[in-house]
């Protein structure tokens, strides 16, 4: 169990890093944020030699974000012995809806086992647990008993080299041929055959994660120079990669603007095409209408024609039988028109009589008078008739148009 102290560090650093705003606040959704704080202090309290810490977690895509991580060992114990396997936990943006990355993080004089059932050669640890991530009864601590549960069953780390001269064991192991065994570097070992049996050390001293870096409580690190110059060369290399990927995100973003602009373009030429093509398409139903006009009028001037041909060859033709009203509102129309016209006649005569001195002056203009009262009642029920064969004249050539489109 972790000491109070331990306990209360481990608490202000959690409620300092998850009540940060802004652009240096963690990822994670605010209203489960407690819950992760929850997780975490139940973990540190069961397991001492775990210690939360923010460091930046770079996705298979390149996204780099900050996140918080969990590094340290879990117990486990292995043919009765306890051993100490380094882990890291990184619990990713949607925890803990989602299950966290688990990692075993091998220090220099160990190897992962090949093969593994829940470890691959990289380090990802793959259980069940892991797989069936139930939110939200899913938690860290479970996830750890569960780690060294399966890790006691068959270890994942095995030492890469034997200590020489191991000291002499009372009670020597009785199964002494095997050259490898489940260890920890860091760890104090006391050896049994040609086992090393090492017990949880109560300071860590490994190297840091490769999986990330970041700000713990305490970590005593090693300075040993071939890993400075290692992590100083993959820091470079990711240095000229993130500078290459920025070389060209700015080409491909260029070219993207270009493709966009012509996109813009193209589509303004597109609408500007819908719309001839709309007028186009209106101007010729305009055009057919007219022409479906034009036909019948065609139609009902040749059928007059062929009444009327054989009449004129005759000479037999009634300048009053030439044309027949065709109903009552055309006879009306006729008969204004003529009573026009024959007063406009009338009132040509008066004019010539008056000026000839064939009629006095008194008496042409009371007879201008009365005929042109008479003549503007005529014009009158003209205009009056005109607009009602207007109207009956539109319906009849929607209803034949209607007609012809069907057929």
């Amino acid at each position: 169990m972790a000491s109070p102290q331990s306990e209360q560090q481990t608490a202000t650093f959690l409620n300092s890093v998850l009540s940060q705003r802004g652009p240096s606040a963690l990822p994670y959704a605010e209203e489960l944020k407690w819950l992760i704080r929850q997780h975490l202090v139940a973990l540190i309290s069961s397991y001492p030699s775990l210690e939360p810490k923010t460091a930046t977690f770079t996705h298979n895509n390149g996204r780099t974000v900050n996140l918080l991580q969990v590094d340290g060992t879990v117990p486990m114990t292995y043919q009765g012995v306890t051993y100490n396997i380094p882990v890291v936990f990184w619990l990713i943006d949607s925890y803990p809806r989602s299950a966290p990355c688990v990692y075993v993080n091998p220090t220099r004089d160990m190897v992962i086992k090949r093969p593994h059932p829940c470890v691959d050669p990289s380090g990802i640890v793959s259980i069940p647990y892991l797989q069936d991530w139930v939110f939200p009864s899913s938690n860290l601590l479970d996830l750890t008993r569960q780690l060294s549960d399966y890790f006691g069953r068959d270890p994942p780390l095995y030492s890469s080299q034997r200590r020489p001269n191991p000291p002499p064991n009372p009670n020597p192991n009785p199964n002494p041929s095997h050259h490898l065994s489940p260890t920890l570097s860091n760890s104090s070992y006391s050896s049994s055959g040609s086992y090393a049996r090492p017990v949880i050390p109560p300071t860590r001293t490994y190297p840091p994660s490769p999986y990330g870096s970041g700000a713990s409580f305490s970590r005593v690190q090693t300075d040993d120079p071939t890993e400075v110059y290692k992590r100083n060369a993959i820091n470079k290399l990711v240095e000229m990669v993130h500078g290459d990927m920025a070389g060209l995100r700015k080409m491909r973003e260029a070219e993207m603007d270009g493709l966009f602009n012509a996109q813009v373009a193209l589509r303004q030429r597109s609408e500007q095409l819908g719309k001839g093509l709309k007028e186009m398409l209106d101007e010729k139903e305009g055009l057919e209408q007219q022409l479906q006009m034009v036909l019948m009028n065609s139609d009902v001037l040749e059928g007059w024609l062929r009444e009327n041909e054989g009449k004129t060859k005759d000479g037999g033709v009634d300048v009053d039988d030439a044309f027949q009203c065709v109903d009552a509102l055309s006879k009306q129309m006729l008969e204004c028109t003529a009573s026009d016209l024959a007063i406009e006649d009338v009132v040509y005569s008066l004019d010539k009589a008056v000026q000839d001195g064939a009629i006095p002056f008194d008496q042409y203009l009371r007879t201008v008078r009365l005929l042109s009262r008479e003549q503007f009642f005529h014009r009158a029920t003209a205009a009056k008739v005109r607009a009602v064969q207007m109207q009956s004249q539109v319906a009849n050539m929607a209803a034949r148009l209607s007609h012809y489109v069907a057929s």
